[in-house]
């Protein structure tokens, strides 16, 4: 009797501790998503210059490329459940807007972008978050001026 109570006492231990350390390692990765989140969620809503916008965009790019996310056969990075990242931006042209991907700006030369938006004003627009990790997914900026 006493043999099974103290087996039944050591099976208890486990799982109160595996409990924690679950809690733990689940506390940390919420925590690390949130500061993630946090780098692109304190642009919504706010103006900001193309040369900020190119910031972005880069980070995105580098968190896909850090996070292994594939490209398609046009270079795009492939939108996942878990942690991809895109930006989109909304130009002006001649009054309407036209939707441009990150990888599109890239082709098309980032130095040419901050030689022509550099000082033009950005709005952040919205954010979309991946319903599987709550990592941000795409965040959507809007020229509000030509």
């Amino acid at each position: 009797m006493k043999k099974i109570l103290i087996v039944f006492v050591i099976i208890i231990f486990v799982i109160i501790t595996i409990i924690s350390i679950s809690l733990i390692e689940n506390s940390k990765n919420l925590s690390q998503i949130q500061k993630e989140n946090k780098e692109y969620e304190d642009y919504l809503q706010k103006e900001i210059f193309g040369t900020e916008v190119i910031s972005i965009i880069n980070k995105a790019v580098n968190s896909n490329i850090k996070n292994e996310v594939e490209k398609d056969d046009k270079g795009f990075f492939i939108e996942n459940s878990t942690n991809s990242i895109k930006v989109e931006v909304n130009m002006l042209s001649e009054g309407n807007l036209a939707t441009y991907q990150m990888e599109t700006i890239q082709k098309v030369g980032i130095e040419g972008f901050i030689k022509n938006f550099n000082l033009i004003k950005f709005k952040c627009t919205n954010i979309y978050y991946h319903n599987d990790t709550k990592k941000v997914s795409k965040i959507v900026f809007e020229q509000i001026e030509e």
